[in-house]
């Protein structure tokens, strides 16, 4: 993931050279391989750049294809091969060997700010419209990507790393209080744009960012589809559209000789690691591929180990085993390299660390799982009767029990239970909430709001799906473990998110096909071995956190030294005593003082 940083002014006057030097000066770990600005009067780029393929044209940047219009940009864009027949259509030439920043350039010269709409992959970048006097920029469709920006008197600032945009001489260390207390509450911010900053936003996925003509303003360009209808004849069109959409989602993110994957023994991933193998051998080059896999030996009863060497044995793949069970909670925070640029809900960061690390030992792109429990996300039959025609409902059902063997949920207990209104209780409001603070911002109405809600979709048949895809919690986990955040040179990619697949597998009948991810097993059948792909999904056995409180908990607790700065949040006489086991506090909630406290005390450190 290279970095990308901006300064536009706007108020005409000309921005400070130095300053942006220096700025790409403080991303230069995000890009070993080439780094340089570009200025001119009133706006200027800068770049650092980490190659992630083998392809020979250097992306070489700040660019422009004709001395008017600029890009930095952090980008790999995907189905190439469409874009440059669409755009070759539209009279653009030499685009076989055009770099993904020049073919983002080429679009945009095409299709102004509806370029986005014809652009797949992940990517963040800022192009500045000389003729125009104009800024476009843009971040991909999940924000795998991170950009964030700050609106100074008279200048903005923009880049793909917090730390640099923070950076600025102006820019002030206050912190936003409801996106901290957002944190303490839920984990995750509420309010896609905010930072834990004051001043500083990000932008949200699938977003916009244009400034014209003395105004900035943000528009969304997608979002997860809420309807959509694909039905084919026969079974197998199923399979085959699957099978292309997800070798080409693989190939893709594989545009280099070395790939790592995060692969347990479960299907999403050895899938992933099957299929990478199979594209990268087709290309008939030389490849190095690895999988990477957490175990666990002794702490929790784990079978990874055993099926991660039966997916990967017919493959071309190394294995690289990793194991988790010595590593407790909060370990090794006291290191100032593991201090986040924002809180994180992640008390096993020393853990997240060494992995990451033993990731990059081996390549920059490494390919992650994450995604294919929430695209399968099936509903149950009695939601169903409500969501589709009964006479295509019945006869999905008949191929799905017969034709199939797969076995939906009913659902009716849960159906009962809600129309009776005995929901499951919401969670208990944490009582070490500073009380003026959740006075002044109302936080126990925010609590129940958001409780309430839930992860509720709008798609027309399974909602549930659509709206775990549509989850806030997606672009901070990628802002957590981007390069700018971990300083690991290691870039993250996801093809069960890919743009093509989401809308094609929200769209097919969700039965058979997304019943206990029935789609993928069938695809699968000439990839990966039975005892793999017909494995059921199965979790750890334990949470290592309940184990490791229960066992003692970690050392960091008991000698507890709170900030006088995290009294503003936390009344620290009123949290609980974890010690995890049956009737334990819920250790994930009750942490997360001690996760604030630690970055309150570092971050100016």
């Amino acid at each position: 993931m290279s970095g990308i940083v901006g300064l536009v002014s706007l108020d005409g006057a000309p921005i400070d050279v130095r300053l942006l030097g220096r700025m790409t000066d403080a991303i230069a770990f995000r890009g070993p391989d080439h780094q340089s600005t570009w200025a001119d009067g009133t706006v200027g780029f800068g770049h650092t750049l980490l190659s992630t393929t083998t392809e020979p044209s250097p992306d070489r940047q700040p660019t422009s294809l004709d001395g008017r219009v600029w890009i930095t940009a952090d980008a790999r864009i995907d189905g190439r091969l469409g874009l440059v027949r669409r755009l070759e259509s539209r009279g653009r030439t030499d685009l076989r060997t055009a770099t993904d920043a020049q073919l983002i350039l080429h679009a945009y010269h095409v299709w102004q700010d509806a370029c986005v709409e014809h652009l797949l992959g992940g990517f963040a970048f800022a192009i500045w419209d000389g003729p125009g006097r104009r800024l476009f920029c843009a971040r991909d469709h999940f924000g795998v990507k991170p950009f964030y920006y700050r609106r100074l008197p008279g200048l903005l600032v923009l880049g793909n790393t917090l730390e640099c945009v923070r950076r600025h001489p102006e820019t002030s260390d206050r912190l936003n209080e409801l996106a901290i207390a957002d944190f303490l509450l839920f984990g995750i911010k509420q309010d896609e744009p905010a930072t834990s900053f004051d001043d500083i936003q990000r932008l949200p996925p699938a977003h916009t960012l244009i400034y014209e003509a003395g105004d900035v303003r943000t528009r969304s360009y997608w979002t997860v589809p809420t309807e959509g209808r694909v039905r084919y004849r026969r079974g197998q069109d199923y399979v085959d559209r699957f099978n292309e959409l997800f070798d080409d989602a693989v190939a893709d993110r594989v545009r280099a000789g070395a790939v790592g994957v995060w692969a347990s023994g479960g299907l999403d991933s050895t899938s992933i690691l099957a299929t990478a193998d199979r594209v990268l051998a087709e290309r008939g080059m030389p490849y190095r591929l690895v999988a990477d896999t957490v175990v666990y030996d002794s702490l929790i009863p784990h079978e990874e180990r055993r099926y991660a060497r039966i997916a990967a044995e017919p493959l071309h793949a190394e294995i690289s085993f990793f194991a988790a069970d010595d590593f407790a909670p909060l370990q090794g925070w006291d290191q100032p390299e593991l201090l986040p640029p924002e809180p994180i809900d992640e008390p096993f960061l020393l853990m997240r660390r060494r992995q990451f690390e033993q990731a990059a030992s081996h390549g920059r792109v490494q390919l992650h799982g994450e995604g294919g429990d929430e695209i399968f996300r099936t509903s149950y039959l009695v939601d169903l009767l409500f969501r589709m025609r009964p006479f295509e409902l019945g006869a999905d059902l008949v191929r799905t029990l017969l034709g199939h063997r797969c076995r939906p949920g009913v659902g009716l207990r849960a159906a009962l239970t809600r129309w009776a209104g005995r929901e499951p209780p919401m969670s208990e409001y944490p009582a070490w909430l500073d009380r003026d603070l959740a006075r002044r911002l109302d936080l126990e109405a925010r609590w129940a709001h958001v409780e309430s809600l839930g992860v509720r979709g709008t798609h027309a048949v399974r909602p549930e799906a659509q709206g775990y895809l549509a989850w806030a919690p997606w672009a901070e986990w990628f802002e957590a473990f981007d390069p700018g955040a971990t300083g690991i040179l290691v870039e993250s990619r996801l093809p069960l998110l890919d743009v093509r697949l989401v809308e094609y597998l929200l769209a097919i009948p969700p039965l058979p096909w997304c019943v206990d991810k029935h789609l993928l097993r069938v695809a699968m059948q000439d990839r990966l071995p039975d005892p793999v792909r017909l494995r059921p999904k199965t979790p750890l056995a334990e949470d290592p956190m309940d184990v490791h409180l229960s066992r003692g908990g970690s050392a960091l607790l008991e000698r507890f030294d709170p900030t006088p700065e995290l009294a503003h949040y936390v009344d620290r006489s009123a949290m609980p005593r974890l010690t995890g086991g049956p009737g334990s506090h819920d250790p994930w909630l009750h942490l997360r003082p001690f996760y604030l406290n630690h970055w309150l005390r570092h971050r100016r450190a």
